[in-house]
This record gives structure tokens, C-alpha cells and sequence, in this order.
């Protein structure tokens, strides 16, 4: 088949066992490519070729790694129109969401070249006389990372550079839902000054590539984002080889809005945070906890915005939300709307499929009302362009409903007060808190994980990622008497 793709497997570009369509969610009709899917054979030996790639990247000099992942980065940069239509066109996406994510891929490769030159170690005595102690950091092996489909190059790239950067062989397992974006960015970093084999680019499914490669003892650590119930699978086989886990998982986050906010911030806010990206983002604002003082007229602005949300083909110019990734996403959603109907929240406007001049996974943006805490809307997880409005009479109750939940992502308030924004950032149970900023958004050269259900593991990102990708070594050194 002339348009197939093809996995990296040990260094050369190969065919699986079998292949699979990629279609364009904003319009079925546009076949993107198909994607080969690779067998247990090919994992196992690309893993075998990582391991000794591996020794070899981690003997070249700083600066040699350091001019590979500024390449990577710049090319990235350079081409974010052409890969960044490329990545709306399989993910849905809006056009300018997609171009934007791919330029950030290319700086957390220029970011991780930089730190590349920042790799110091620590000088101590002993409590013996005549010794003296160095301790640094060394490479942890051969990395396997698993990635998602919400946003398919910036996740992956946050977790790839830093590991190229500190010494490792990477083999990536994308998710097969978005194979194009994946493929692209392989062919990037296969064109570099790299060892034969220590990038692999493993296209298959999670039930049979990916659970064979997170139970892989040749395998030395494994860094995943999607959802909880698979993180917890991938940390129980990981267990059995002790190997080292990363994990980000899901979330349910809170925008509260105080009775002093900017009334029109606020609902920008919400808006963005509920439905950028079709709200397919784990630091999506799921939830949106307003003061009862200015809880309707909150409510109707957030209602009208939401109305006037222009949807449609994520390359078409002026849209503000595209299609949602796929058919079973789409029934998903479709679901919690019915859902949220049952346990007595009022779907205020949205939440239906549409009918677009395009034959795709079409949804309109939506909001309940009248809801609670306890309801499932707002205990699990949607993924989903579906937010909830729950009143509260103080802060206190606020902040209580926040942290009233499993996971612990991202949070934010909106207020003008100095007092309330100290308070909400020192006592809100999230990895991320937001002042008059929406939940959504996090700078890449600063950890990003959450508590609870949200991650488990090292933080993501900045220099927090040497804590996962490397491993601490403590010398010895006597230097016996001086002569």
C-alpha cells in the first residue's frame, strides 16, 4: 500500500502485521492515512536495540547531545503551520489550537537542549577525614512512554525531550487514534545525530502493544498520561519488574468565582477552560463553582457564550470548536448528557450532535445547571465539552466543594481580592492553581502533575523531570596522603 505509514523499529522504517485507517474527524470522507501496526516480534527487537543504542547516546559529549534536540525543536518551530494543520486535520482540534501546540513541542526540545548544558552534580565530605563525596545523576535506561491522543505531539515531546536530553533510548507507543502526528515527529528526530535505534516508534493497541511493553523487563522505566483505570494496570504489571512509573492520569477541575470577580473575565475564563480543545483536556474546567451573590448573572452570560460558540471543521477559519475526536468519544459524551438529565441537572443549552455540511463527530458545547457535588457529571471524569454550574453562599464552601474530589489536577479562583487568591492558592488539594487565569494552560520550563487520582510518580516538566529520568548516584572518593 503506497500511502502506509510505517513503525521505527530498530532504527529502519518497517510494515506490521496489520494496518489501520486514520480518518478526519471534521469530515469522515478525508482519509488521512493508514498506519502499520506493530507485532511482539518488532517491539522485542527494537527494545533489544534501545538497550544498546542507549550506552552509546549517553557517551556523547554535551554538546553534541545538546545541537540533536535544539534540531528537533527548531525544525518543529519552523514547520508548526504545516504539522500543526496536519494535527488538527486527525484530531479536531481548531487550526489555531493545533499550530499553537506543535510550536510549544519545538520549545520544550530547544528547553531540554539548554538544560543539556545544566546537568551538575554535588560535591560533599565526608564524615570520614581524607574522603570526599560526589553525587550526580546518570540515565535510567530505556524509557518506554506511552501518550495520548488530546494533544498528540506537545504530550509526547514533554516527555521524549527530557528523556533524550538526560541520556536515554525512548520507545513510544502514540495512541492509534491520531498516528499521523506521531509519525511526523519520529521522522524528525530519526533524521538527527542519534544512535541506530535509540528512538523507536511503535504504532498498536493499548491491549496488545502497549501491555506488552509496560510488562517488558527490558524496560527500565515508563512514563504514561491518559486514564486511571489503565494507569492502574500499567502500575500493576510495572511492579512485577520494579519499574520505575510516571503517570498522569485524570481530573475534575474547579474554576470557583467569587462575588467580587470580574464578572466578564470570569466567564472567559470558563469558557476557555470548558471548551477549548472540544474540552478534551485533563485540565479542562469540568466544573465551575460560582457565589450565589452573582451566580445568575454569571449564569446568564456563560449561557449566551456558550450559544454563540461558532463550531465546525477544525481548518476552517473563525471556528472556536471543533469536532470531538471520535465516534466512541462522541456516544460517551452524548451519554453524561443523558446522565446529567437523570440525576435532575438542567442542560441549559448544548450537549446535542449536530448536522454539519461535513460528515463528523459534531457536538454542541454544553452547560448544566442546578447540579451538585455528589452528582456523577461532577465526580467523573467527562472529557467532554460539557461543564457544570454549582452554587455555593461563601468562600468557605468554595473551596470545600473543590477539594471535594478524587482527583486533584488543576484549580482556579477568579476574585480581586489579594486575601482570598493567597488563601485559595495555599489550601486548594491541586498540583496546579490558577489566580484570574483559567485551569487550562501550564508554561513548560515549571512541574506540572496533580494528588490524588490526578498523577502518581515525579512531577512532569522544568528540571523536575531529571527526578524520573535519571537516577542518583553517590561516590566515594579518598585520595590517600599526599606524598
Amino acid at each position: 500500500m503506497s500511502d502506509l505509514k510505517l513503525n521505527l523499529i530498530a532504527g529502519e522504517w518497517i510494515s506490521g502485521e496489520s494496518e489501520i485507517e486514520n480518518r478526519n474527524p471534521s469530515d469522515l470522507s478525508d482519509l488521512v492515512g493508514t498506519f502499520a501496526q506493530a507485532s511482539a516480534d518488532q517491539l522485542d527487537a527494537t527494545l533489544d536495540q534501545a538497550r544498546v543504542a542507549q550506552v552509546e547516546w549517553a557517551a556523547y559529549g554535551l554538546e553534541r547531545k545538546q545541537a540533536v534536540l535544539n534540531a528537533i525543536g527548531n525544525e518543529m518551530m519552523q514547520r508548526a503551520e504545516e504539522l500543526g494543520t496536519l494535527l488538527s486535520r486527525e484530531e479536531g482540534k481548531p487550526l489555531a489550537e493545533g499550530k499553537g501546540e506543535v510550536f510549544r513541542a519545538g520549545q520544550f526540545f530547544t528547553y531540554y537542549a539548554a538544560e543539556c548544558l545544566r546537568q551538575l552534580g554535588e560535591n560533599a565530605d565526608s564524615v570520614r577525614d581524607g574522603v570526599e563525596i560526589d553525587v550526580r545523576r546518570e540515565p535510567i535506561g530505556t524509557v518506554a512512554i506511552i501518550s495520548p491522543w488530546n494533544f498528540p505531539t506537545a504530550t509526547a515531546s514533554w516527555k521524549i525531550a527530557p528523556a533524550l536530553c538526560y541520556g536515554n533510548a525512548v520507545v513510544w507507543k502514540p495512541a492509534n487514534v491520531t498516528p499521523a502526528s506521531a509519525v511526523a515527529l519520529a521522522e524528525i528526530i530519526n533524521r538527527q545525530d542519534i544512535p541506530k535505534g535509540l528512538f523507536s516508534l511503535v504504532m498498536g493497541s493499548g491491549g496488545s502493544i502497549g501491555q506488552r511493553l509496560v510488562e517488558s523487563p527490558k524496560i527500565n522505566a515508563i512514563s504514561f498520561t491518559g486514564s486511571v483505570p489503565v494507569g492502574k494496570g500499567i502500575a500493576s504489571a510495572a511492579i512485577q519488574n520494579l519499574t520505575k512509573v510516571q503517570m498522569e492520569m485524570g481530573s475534575k477541575n474547579a474554576l470557583a468565582v467569587m462575588d467580587d470577580a470580574d464578572l466578564d473575565l470570569a466567564v472567559s475564563l470558563a469558557l476557555g477552560g470548558a471548551f477549548g480543545g472540544s474540552g478534551q483536556k485533563c485540565t479542562a474546567s469540568s466544573r465551575l463553582i460560582v457565589h450565589a451573590n452573582i451566580h445568575d448573572a454569571f449564569v446568564e452570560k456563560l449561557v449566551a457564550g456558550t450559544q454563540a460558540m461558532k463550531v465546525g471543521h477544525a481548518l476552517e477559519a473563525g471556528i472556536q470548536m471543533g469536532p470531538v475526536v471520535s465516534q466512541q468519544q462522541l456516544s460517551e459524551n452524548l451519554a453524561y448528557v443523558d446522565l446529567g438529565k437523570t440525576e435532575g441537572a438542567e442542560l441549559a443549552c448544548g450537549g446535542a450532535r449536530l448536522d454539519m455540511p461535513h460528515d463528523g463527530f459534531y457536538m454542541s458545547p454544553g452547560v448544566f445547571l442546578n447540579t451538585n457535588n455528589d452528582m456523577r457529571i461532577n465526580r467523573e471524569e467527562m472529557f467532554a465539552p460539557l461543564t457544570s454550574v454549582i452554587k455555593v453562599g461563601s468562600y468557605d464552601e468554595a473551596l470545600a466543594t473543590v477539594n471535594d474530589t478524587n482527583f486533584g489536577l488543576t484549580s482556579g479562583i477568579v476574585t480581586q481580592s489579594l486575601a482570598r487568591a493567597t488563601h485559595f492558592r495555599r489550601n486548594a488539594r491541586t498540583g496546579v492553581v490558577t489566580v484570574n487565569l483559567p485551569t487550562a494552560g501550564t508554561d513548560y520550563h515549571v512541574p506540572f502533575g496533580g494528588r490524588g487520582d490526578s498523577s502518581y510518580g515525579p512531577r512532569e516538566q522544568g528540571k523536575n523531570a531529571a527526578e524520573f529520568y535519571t537516577t542518583v548516584k553517590t561516590a566515594y572518593i579518598s585520595a590517600g596522603t599526599p606524598v
